[in-house]
């Protein structure tokens, strides 16, 4: 893209060069070479940057090279210091841009790792780079979940039962949300507060119930199952006694508390924004009773990591067949909406895009009520999404996945699923046909939807009339069904392999879910209706990724928190490209990955066919090995201390 291109499509009425030929001196604006020193405190290489825009408080520079390198980004930093040292106040958006290929480099405020923009490559418009700073949001998960256990903390000293404090919390956030749109304002500002105070203490309580009520109405006006939406909120939140005992001085407190504490961390535009919901899910949970203890809510980090194993973009139909919070549907959407951005289309097609992605391109079924309420929250308060969410069960609803018709499948199929629930047909081979908990530990979720992918392309006689489609399948089960050598899961991983290919299976760290459940998963991923034996006879290998470290830490009442580098970069990030590249190109590493060939009667596990990487162990493993060895006899009876 060439200069004028750049300029005209910023905005050529933003543009402020001082010199000739269209650039920009900072020099000149400095009054001298030596002022500028002096301001800096230290004497810069370059000071003519090539095109510079400005309007009300954001600045854009722009460096253009035929085709920048690495060293390009010092001079860029020249430019962006000299900005700061003579405009203290100004949001700064800079960028490399070649005008050979158009291809561009981005950063906002700072220029360093943590600050690049990585789903920006194309030049936008001025109005584009303004929304960036739209809403502050600071990317601290910690603070987060500080905020969040403190918010949990005090909804509990209100009274207001811990099932019911999720629900609470995202409708009420939706309210705010409106309110603070209402207002046009760009960011959560002491002057925003005090006017946002300032209409609360106005209304009475019945008025801001009423008004979280309309708030939700108007967002849900749209969608289908509107009246089972709006009654199950109205009914689990609105019109729950413990929410219609809270005082005037009680909602002044939760609603000042969530807008500065929550609201002001969540970027609803931003593709790298977290599911903030699904955090306060797993937060909110942590103390509730028994018979939720083994609910699997997925970090984020993980549904980020499976919607890129999935290569998920703006072509593709995603579909979650137990949807929970719809943290899945949630990233999904985020990820095809960034690569809706990063496209080369016209705006208004961009616009008509996004539109398709949020009508036909989400899909999802929920089983329990409370969580279907939370999905459908969730998707409202990232830009909606939520009309293909169904309530009911995925057993019963395959027309309803025949509609959504899905290029990938995302799940976190509940291990323990009533048997009241599963079709007979699957129970066929169970022994015991009356058990409490799905013996298959989630298998039977991944052998419907194998079938579901064999009759897409067969007419009512069975007979197949087309190719079978061939849709990617990311599913978390727990280890033990991934090594489980019953004759039912024989039975069952066989059985999947004779129409489904078994790409990948990645172990998981242990306590994945910590706060919630304990159990110790993997992610498995599948072609389904690609057989795992080829024509030929040959049978495709799969790789394995032992993936026990993802750079977090469990911390008390937090959960398991990201951790960062000494220059304050993610360990996460360079992890997941690490685990990305390796699966990608089928790197076998000792210690980290491995390839096999597997079948049903197989495990399906890195363990079983990695090599062990000897120049990391120490003598603390090996004096760890020992002890487990020695309290394994004690328990036995083996041995006696």
């Amino acid at each position: 893209m060439d200069r004028t291109k750049i300029i005209n499509t910023i905005g050529i009425q933003y543009h402020t060069p001082n010199i000739e030929g269209g650039e920009y001196s900072y020099v000149k604006q400095a009054g001298s070479k030596e002022n500028l020193v002096k301001l800096l405190g230290y004497k810069p290489k370059h000071f003519k940057l090539d095109i510079r825009f400005e309007c009300e408080d954001i600045v854009i520079l722009v460096e253009t090279k035929s085709k920048f390198v690495e060293a390009d980004e010092k001079q860029l930093t020249d430019y962006l210091n000299e900005e700061y040292a003579l405009n203290h106040s100004k949001k700064v958006v800079a960028m490399l841009a070649n005008t050979t290929n158009g291809k561009v480099k981005v950063w906002k405020s700072k220029i360093n790792k943590e600050h690049l923009l990585l789903d920006e490559n194309i030049i936008d418009t001025m109005d584009y780079y303004k929304s960036l700073f739209k809403v502050s949001k600071q990317n601290d998960r910690e603070k987060v979940l500080r905020n969040t256990y403190a918010l949990n903390e005090m909804l509990h000293k209100k009274d207001i039962d811990e099932k019911l404090r999720s629900q609470f919390v995202g409708t009420t956030l939706l309210y705010i949300k409106e309110r603070v749109a209402h207002y046009g304002a760009t960011s959560i500002n002491k002057d925003l507060i005090l006017r946002l105070e300032q209409h609360w203490s106005d209304l009475k309580e019945t008025q801001i119930r009423t008004g979280i009520r309309d708030t939700l109405n108007s967002l849900l006006d749209e969608s289908e199952n509107k009246k089972k939406k709006i009654d199950l909120l109205q009914r689990s939140v609105l019109d729950n006694q413990k929410i219609q005992k809270l005082t005037h001085k009680d909602w002044l407190e939760i609603l000042k508390t969530i807008t500065t504490d929550i609201y002001a961390y969540i970027d609803t535009d931003s593709s790298e924004g977290q599911d903030i919901l699904n955090l306060f899910f797993i937060a909110f949970n942590k103390y509730t009773g028994k018979a939720d203890k083994n609910q699997a809510f997925t970090p984020d980090h993980i549904t980020d990591f499976m919607c890129r194993l999935t290569d998920i973009d703006r072509n593709k139909r995603v579909f979650d067949g137990a949807c929970g919070s719809g943290s899945f549907l949630v990233q999904a959407m985020a990820k095809e909406l960034a690569d809706c951005r990063k496209s080369t289309q016209k705006e208004e097609d961009k616009k008509n895009k996004i539109k398709e992605i949020k009508e036909k391109n989400i899909w999802g079924v929920e089983f329990e009520e409370r969580a279907y309420g939370l999905a459908t929250t969730n998707m409202l308060i990232h830009g909606d999404g939520n009309s293909n969410i169904k309530f009911g069960n995925l057993f019963k609803n395959k027309d309803f996945l025949r509609e959504a018709n899905p290029d990938v499948i995302l799940m976190n199929p509940p291990y323990n699923a009533k048997p009241i629930s599963i079709p007979d047909s699957y129970k066929e081979t169970w022994k015991n046909k009356d058990c409490k908990e799905d013996p298959t530990k989630g298998f039977v979720f991944v052998q419907f939807l194998s079938d579901y992918v064999q009759s897409m392309h067969k007419d009512n006689d069975e007979i197949s009339i087309t190719p079978t489609k061939n849709v990617t399948l990311a599913v978390l089960l727990p280890v033990s069904a991934a090594i489980g050598t019953s004759n039912l899961l024989t039975d069952i991983k066989t059985s999947i392999l004779e129409h489904n290919t078994l790409e990948a299976v990645f172990t998981l760290p242990n306590e994945i879910f910590y706060p919630g459940a304990s159990v110790n998963a993997c992610c498995m991923l599948f072609t389904l209706g690609k057989p795992h034996k080829n024509a030929d006879g040959t049978v495709n290998q799969t790789y394995f990724g032992y993936c026990k470290d993802d750079g977090h830490k469990k911390k008390k009442n937090l959960g398991r928190i990201e951790q960062f580098d000494k220059n304050n970069n993610s360990l996460w990030a360079s992890i997941e490209e690490e685990w990305l590249h390796l699966y990608r190109n089928k790197i076998v590493v000792d210690g980290k990955s491995a390839m096999a060939t597997v079948g049903g009667d197989d495990e399906w596990l890195c363990e079983a066919y990695m090599k062990t990487d000897y120049t990391k162990l120490s003598e603390n493993d090996f004096q760890k090995t020992v002890n487990n060895y020695l309290a394994y006899m004690i328990k036995e009876g083996k041995y006696e201390a």
